[in-house]
């Protein structure tokens, strides 16, 4: 299973986002199996999700992030993931999040423009939320 690598995604808008994936997860990268995930892994879960759907739209309308969503995706798994189930379970969840939007606009529209900016705000807030919850 691979990510959606098509392009590179473009310059981060989300500094809280960046943050996380530079500095690695609130917990640390130790290897979990399902039946004893982390606590916040439903919050990871829909982060991946959310990069996945943020690295379609934002090429659609016009952004040349970088580091683009992709790459911080990469980073994200290196730094939280060492089990390879877990690795394929984040993966499934960004390519998820890629072909919801990518199966629905073509083109940049006024409500790709605010889902866009939904994914963004909700990728700030579970980052948020997992680091006052569960920082070190």
């Amino acid at each position: 299973m691979s990510f959606l690598f098509e392009k590179p995604l473009g310059k981060v808008v989300a500094a809280p986002l960046l943050a996380l994936l530079v500095l690695g997860t609130p917990l640390g990268a130790k290897a979990q199996s399902a039946d004893n995930a982390p606590p916040y892994e439903a919050d990871l879960m829909r982060l991946s999700e959310v990069l996945g759907a943020l690295h379609f739209l934002r090429p659609l309308c016009g952004h040349d992030d970088q580091p683009s969503w992709r790459e911080q995706m990469e980073a994200f798994l290196t730094s939280e993931t060492q089990d390879g189930n877990r690795q394929r379970r984040f993966i499934e969840r960004f390519n998820q999040g890629y072909r919801g939007f990518s199966s629905a606009y073509r083109n940049c529209t006024a409500s790709a423009r605010i889902a866009m900016e939904q994914y963004v705000a909700e990728g700030q807030t579970l980052i948020s939320d997992v680091t006052s919850r569960y920082g070190r």
